[in-house]
């Protein structure tokens, strides 16, 4: 088992490892065939032609504000959308909630036409509203932490109101610090969607000042030519982040995901 594991972890990791090694590779040695596995030498030239290039401290700078707020309003809205689906009782809840569940059956690119005409009437092109407003509710993160607010016994409730906690209360003091892990979970969820997200920023936006990092790599792409070597510098700047968000959480992260499924 563990070597079926191992095998299949470096099969998801090569092109990874690959990017990195076309990063760090002189330009001379990127199309040699065959071709080589570790550098002549480490071309860190290429990272700093990269972010002097082109203006990959303001991407860097917008990629970081609107992950943050989509991020931090994924997460506060499925709180407080999944504590009323479990703890409050109203006509139609379960009805409601299946509706939210339908919306994750439309493909995004059936919803761009309407959401982009919505966004140029409000004039919010090339705008964070425009960028953040859109993406602020995360279906799938209301779905998760309601299955993992269903496996908290009831008891801890009643306890808390004996206590004189009202509803607000026993979302913030006994809700939210069990439900860290799942919490932790969307919380890479939505920074990894974000942080990677192309289609919507390369559509909402057109001038570099509000370009992120994943729609300015094709600054290094044009008709004639591919600058590989600053497009794999590039990319590993922006796959760098992410890996750091996982490695650092990765315990919430697969216990928020194990412990989701307990109870449906």
């Amino acid at each position: 088992m563990y070597v079926f594991l191992g095998l299949g972890s470096a099969i998801a990791l090569f092109p990874i490892y690959w990017m990195v090694l076309t990063a760090l590779k002189p330009i001379d040695e990127i199309f040699i065939y065959p071709p080589t596995f570790l550098p002549s030498r480490l071309a860190f030239e290429n990272f700093v032609e990269a972010w002097t290039s082109a203006p990959f401290g303001r991407y860097f700078i917008n990629s970081i504000i609107i992950t943050g707020l989509t991020t931090a309003s994924h997460v506060a809205i499925a709180c407080l959308t999944a504590y009323a689906f479990v703890a409050l009782r109203f006509p139609g809840r379960d009805v409601i909630f299946l509706a939210f569940l339908g919306t994750m059956m439309i493909p995004s690119v059936v919803t761009l036409v309407p959401t982009f005409v919505l966004i140029k009437k409000l004039n919010w092109i090339d705008t964070y509203r425009g960028l953040v407003i859109p993406h602020m509710v995360s279906v799938f993160g209301i779905f998760l932490l309601r299955q993992f607010f269903l496996t908290i016994p009831k008891d801890y409730e009643d306890a808390a109101r004996i206590d004189g906690c009202g509803r607000f209360g026993i979302l913030w003091r006994m809700y939210i610090p069990l439900a860290k892990p799942a919490i932790a979970a969307l919380a890479i969820f939505s920074f990894y969607h974000v942080w990677n997200e192309f289609f919507w920023p390369l559509v909402i936006t057109s001038i570099d000042e509000m370009r992120t990092l994943s729609v300015g790599l094709r600054y290094f792409i044009d008709e004639s030519a591919v600058d590989w070597e600053l497009v794999m510098a590039g990319a590993t700047m922006v796959v760098g982040p992410v890996l750091l968000a996982f490695f650092v959480a990765q315990r919430q992260f697969v216990r928020g995901i194990t412990m989701t499924g307990l109870k449906a």
